[in-house]
């Protein structure tokens, strides 16, 4: 058979011989195989080229989609076969840049740890959780998570969520606002007790008198139209319990309210 068409589009070019069969290939291909328009190939070619064209594709495909940032060997074989490679070419193509280095799933794991470790707020389990949705490997991350020393980057952590919610809360319920939020960031309880423990959290009556009469104030005006006397005292102490206030601060300021 011969070529009778070798026309570039856009990234790939468009082949086509005199018996009606057709296909794009790259231009590593037509390097590859020496192809020029008028050029004779025969079937055995024609399927090595073809062959040849995908794997070329793909690997230009995945090259393209590593150049912006680092990703792991899942987040490759997804971006291929969204792009259509058949599964095959993409196996023999993933081997390809794992054995280039341009996917390196243990290096990924250590530069997100590093990363982390350096200026992250994200505690071993939000972290393990994040790694095994790229796809990365139980036993890889087991390996390297103990590595890292999560009781520093807690305690950093710790100390931003001070700044923001100091002042704003009753001692008690400012230290359980910190587990929580250092929880959530999946650090273990352990860690965000030991890192609270590590701040410089002083009492403050005359601060923690204001919030609860601020409390007192919003409370009485919900409570006080369904109830009075006894059950409406009961409604604010639980009120104020929820939000932190220490029982005696809370009976002498109702008292004083009322």
């Amino acid at each position: 058979m011969k070529i009778t068409k070798l026309e570039k589009k856009k990234r790939l070019y468009l082949l086509e011989t005199d018996t009606g069969l057709a296909t794009y290939i790259t231009e590593d291909t037509i390097v590859r195989f020496f192809l020029s328009k008028e050029k004779e190939i025969s079937e055995e070619q024609w399927t090595e080229i073809q062959t040849f064209a995908q794997l070329s594709y793909g690997k230009n495909l995945a090259l393209y989609h590593l150049s912006f940032k680092q990703r792991t060997k899942k987040e490759v074989y997804d971006y291929l076969h969204d792009h259509a490679i058949e599964k095959h070419f993409i196996s023999q193509i993933l081997k390809e840049l794992e054995d280039d280095n341009w996917i390196n799933d243990r290096h990924y794991v250590q530069n997100i740890l590093d990363q982390n470790k350096l200026s992250g707020e994200k505690g071993p389990l939000v972290l393990q959780q994040k790694l095994l949705n790229k796809g990365i490997d139980k036993h890889t991350i087991s390996s390297l998570l103990p590595q890292y020393n999560f009781s520093e980057i807690a305690e950093r952590v710790a100390q931003k969520l001070l700044k923001k919610y100091q002042n704003k809360l009753p001692n008690r319920a400012l230290q359980d606002k910190l587990i929580q939020n250092l929880l959530s960031k999946g650090f273990n309880y352990q860690q965000a007790k030991e890192s609270v423990a590590t701040l410089h959290i002083e009492s403050d009556y005359e601060l923690e008198e204001n919030l609860i009469y601020k409390e007192i104030d919003k409370h009485f005006r919900k409570y006080a139209k369904k109830y009075e006397g006894y059950v409406l005292k009961q409604r604010l102490t639980q009120a104020l319990a929820r939000k932190g206030f220490d029982y005696d601060l809370i009976q002498s300021a109702i008292r004083d309210y009322m």
